[in-house]
């Protein structure tokens, strides 16, 4: 009892200290990062490093509020912002650079900029703050930095694009990603521009403008880049071109020039997901607000930034994401859209000042801190109303150059149109039965043209649905303004939205769709206790099934009992009986009618079409495996040391005892021993899977001389006779219609199977 007790005591102290961690972005906390290097002359190498190879060099100890780690890379970063004779240069903290589990909040990478050109100290926090209420963007905020104890001042500490990033945002992480800057850097000396130009079949000459972060993805960015240029018409196919403009529009409103806007046409990551589109992912705000000036034709005066216009490069072939988009009427209206819902909700508000005045009182006491600021204090606090000179010009402040400019860009044509009004969104039904139909109706007017987006989960892509005024389409009469469209019901939860436009211009709803859209709860009944259970565990996989990383991982098969399909919105697995809700299970996830749904257990994220819990199995010495609501236990299987690649199913599936089988049958029904005649022996026989797509498997425990499938009438279908293995064998039914079908051995039935 005091082994026990003690126990307690060490996870619930553990428990309050890991809580007690501030969130890496938490814009509210300044966070402490303390480096420790035991080389005299780090600096130095770390120069000598960031002017020649980028390698690492390897600090003793790095410290996050107060979480230590040893053994930890750190270099410097940067390009402009770098510069050997700086006290405060740009930092990259690998964590698992030598220890490769190494984390802090599952982050291994910190990514540290030193505010070279901003001396208000928010522009990278509040652009990425603007940002992300359209599209995916990163997490940031601050940090103080001491290196051996001394303090080297304020950073911006921003997010990481990483493969985390991509998977918890786009739901997997093993497809095409890349790095859109130059290699080398931009400007003289560096790589060509990442501007998305065709330059031919031949991926070396797309090495300098690309730097690739998966295995492979060459031959899919290059089939991406030839249809932008040369088959814009189906772009959408290829890329997610909402979001493509989404951040167009963003770079436009906000002068961000270090971006694909701008001159170098640089500062974005490329991630093909699972629907086949690679989505632009912003990245490096730190000179947004006007910093960076060069378009690519000339520096910006800050008269021109502000008057700055919001179809830059339209026409210029070179910058091929703007001016192909833009050829097709509908994405102009749209990027146009989107511009206009980023001005009204942060700028014609105000409310970016006052995000921005509430980021510098956060910071305040650290900036005043900072003994390597690039500014003073004095500019600090003046910074958003007042420009100074600085990095390579004239630093705009953030109202110098935006108060003009949203008055200026709300006199244009483009934004003095009027676009239509779109209201009384309503649904033919409120819950609808899984796959049924359901008819969404809106009011529109000022239109020439009404789509409705729809999806049945959030990784996924929207279909689009014309909309219709005629009385046909469950709109009511025709021409009343009311138009309607009709969807099926695919899932727990769709989600939809609706686009109007006139030949002026286009508008949302919601207007930050698709980034967000109206979601339709299914009456879809979540699953029970008895309805759902464990079916089949696997705890060492050492040559059984890959999951999608080509790993052999553990795995956990749940199975339907019922004959309706049931949501799982709410159960989760455990192997922890104090946390019982430890992994659940994603939102939407169904189990179909007598269905399974197989998750491995390796501590991956679970991506859009594979589950991966947060633990691993202990089959070395055995644990117990929970399905719970986290408070009730619906279902759970305690067992001890396992065998590799043999697992613990359940015959009949879901409700019957336990056993060992050497044949696992991962989302398929287990095969269950049945008993057969005297000529047989009183042995058992096995034959699986069941359903069946083309083969069937037997195994047999006394000799099988002749197998045979009958239909039901008792005809004999397929027959085969053993000459060499009697207790093996397989037997190949893809010519048989799909229905159920009797197994005979030695002229005996054995049992029936579904041939699917």
């Amino acid at each position: 009892m005091k082994k026990l007790t003690l126990l307690l005591l060490m996870l619930v102290t553990s428990a309050l200290h890991s809580h007690a961690q501030p969130f890496l972005y938490d814009p509210a906390v300044v966070q402490d990062i303390r480096i420790t290097f035991t080389q005299p002359n780090w600096d130095y190498q770390m120069d000598t490093a960031a002017v020649g190879s980028e390698s690492f060099i390897i600090a003793q100890q790095v410290t996050i509020n107060g979480v230590v780690y040893d053994s930890v890379g750190v270099k410097y970063k940067g390009n402009s912002s770098f510069n050997a004779n700086n006290m405060k240069n740009p930092l990259h903290i690998e964590l698992n650079y030598i220890k490769g589990n190494a984390d802090y909040q599952g982050y291994t990478d910190l990514k540290l900029s030193n505010g070279f050109k901003d001396p208000s100290f928010v522009r990278e926090p509040l652009s990425y703050e603007i940002l992300r209420q359209y599209m995916h963007a990163p997490l940031a905020n601050h940090a103080e930095v001491r290196i051996n104890g001394v303090l080297y001042g304020l950073y911006m500490n921003a997010e990481n694009i990483d493969k985390r990033f991509v998977m918890e945002h786009f739901k997997s992480d093993r497809y095409a990603f890349f790095k859109c800057n130059p290699v080398g850097g931009a400007g003289p000396g560096g790589g060509a521009n990442p501007d998305l130009t065709y330059l031919g079949t031949d991926s070396t000459l797309y090495y300098n403008r690309y730097e690739i972060k998966s295995d492979f993805g060459w031959a899919e960015l290059i089939d991406f880049i030839n249809v932008l240029n040369n088959n814009p018409n189906s772009v959408i196919d290829k890329l997610d071109v909402d979001r493509a403009l989404w951040m167009l529009a963003f770079n436009n409103v906000l002068v961000n020039l270090d971006s694909y806007t701008g001159g170098f046409s640089q500062n974005y990551y490329l991630y093909r997901d699972d629907n086949q589109r690679f989505n632009p992912i912003s990245w490096d705000l730190n000179e947004s607000f006007g910093c960076f000036t060069n378009t690519g034709t000339g520096n910006l005066t800050l008269t021109q930034e502000q008057q700055m216009s919001p179809l830059l490069h339209e026409t210029n072939l070179q910058k091929p994401m703007i001016s192909k988009l833009f050829a097709n009427p509908e994405y102009k209206r749209r990027y146009l859209a989107h511009m206009r819902t980023i001005i009204n909700e942060n700028f014609a508000n105000n409310s970016y000042v006052n995000k921005a005045q509430a980021i510098q009182s956060a910071i305040n006491a650290s900036v005043q801190a900072d003994p390597n600021k690039f500014y003073s204090y004095t500019q600090f606090q003046n910074s958003i109303t007042t420009g100074v000179s600085g990095g390579m010009g004239i630093i705009p402040g953030l109202s110098e150059l935006m108060g003009p400019r949203t008055t200026w860009l709300q006199q244009q044509s483009q934004f003095t149109a009027i676009p239509p009004s779109i209201s009384n969104i309503q649904v033919s039904n409120s819950l609808p039965a899984y796959q049924s139909q359901v008819t969404v109706t809106c009011q529109v007017t000022n239109s020439n043209l009404v789509r409705m987006g729809y999806r049945d989960a959030t990784w996924k892509k929207f279909n689009y649905l014309q909309m219709y005024d005629d009385g046909q389409h469950g709109d009511g009469a025709a021409n009343d303004n009311f138009f309607g469209a009709s969807f099926q019901v695919t899932s727990a939860r769709m989600q939809y939205y609706v686009y109007a436009e006139n030949t002026n211009a286009g508008i949302f709803s919601p207007e930050r769709a698709e980034h967000e859209f109206y979601s339709l709860n299914t009456a879809l009944p979540v699953a029970a206790a008895g309805q759902v259970a464990l079916n089949e565990i696997l705890a060492i996989n050492v040559v059984d099934t890959i999951n999608q990383y080509g790993e052999h991982s553990d795995w956990i098969e749940v199975y339907n009992n019922t004959s309706g399909t049931l949501n799982m919105d709410g159960l989760y697995l455990s192997d922890n009986a104090l946390n019982l809700g430890k992994w659940p299970f994603p939102e939407g996830t169904l189990i179909n009618p007598f269905g399974f749904i197989l998750v491995f257990c390796d501590e991956r994220a679970s991506s859009a079409t594979e589950l991966h819990a947060n633990f691993k199995l202990s089959g070395s010495v055995g644990e117990v495996v929970y399905l719970t609501d986290s408070v009730n236990t619906y279902d759970f299987k305690q067992f001890g040391a396992q065998f590799a690649n043999i697992s613990l199913h359940r015959c009949p599936n879901g409700t019957g005892p336990w056993a060992l089988i050497t044949n696992t049958t991962p989302n398929y029904a287990n095969y269950c021993p049945t008993s057969v005649p005297e000529s047989l022996s009183k042995q058992t026989i096995w034959y699986y899977p069941n359903p069946v797509g083309n083969m069937l498997h037997w195994d047999s425990q006394s000799p099988a001389e002749t197998i045979e499938i009958c239909d039901i009438t008792g005809r004999v279908m397929l027959s085969a006779k053993s000459e060499a293995d009697f207790f093996h064998g397989d037997i190949d039914v893809s010519v048989l219609a799909a229905g159920t079908y009797v197994f005979k051995a030695n002229h005996q039935p054995v049992g029936t199977f579904i041939r699917n």
